[in-house]
């Protein structure tokens, strides 16, 4: 029975093994330049630490000072600045100072976007 599960876990594959040049040739054609791919894979990479995540959906709400979000998430000052760090390098947040605080903001449309379809693609896997 364990090889009968093993079979289901298996990808399908064609039997009989040709290429189609047509297709091949019209996606070459359309595919992002290999330092493009590396930077999509890079910025993907920084949305796998469910603390950032969590960090994002704060700023999806309103902008935040350290201070807040630190007490919110209920995580330290020095662990939410090393986070906010990367977000920011990664230009996913911005920062606007208010005398002395800083207040950090999702940078644009684009990353309310992200979270938004990875949100909804994650809810509709639930319930097929």
């Amino acid at each position: 029975m364990a090889a009968k599960e093993e079979l289901q876990d298996e990808v399908p594959r064609c039997e009989f093994i040709h290429a189609h040049p047509e297709t091949i040739k019209a996606v070459e054609e359309n595919m992002p330049a290999e330092e493009e791919l590396y930077a999509l894979s890079e910025l993907f990479k920084i949305f796998a630490d469910s603390t950032r995540i969590r960090i994002l959906y704060v700023l999806l709400e309103h902008e935040m000072c350290v201070c807040d979000l630190a007490q919110l998430l209920n995580m330290t000052q020095s662990a939410i600045s090393h986070q906010l760090r990367i977000l920011k390098q990664s230009r996913l947040v911005k920062f606007r100072r208010e005398g002395k605080t800083i207040f950090y903001s999702l940078l644009d449309e684009h990353v309310h976007s992200i979270l938004s379809q990875g949100m909804e693609h994650i809810t509709e896997s639930k319930n097929p």
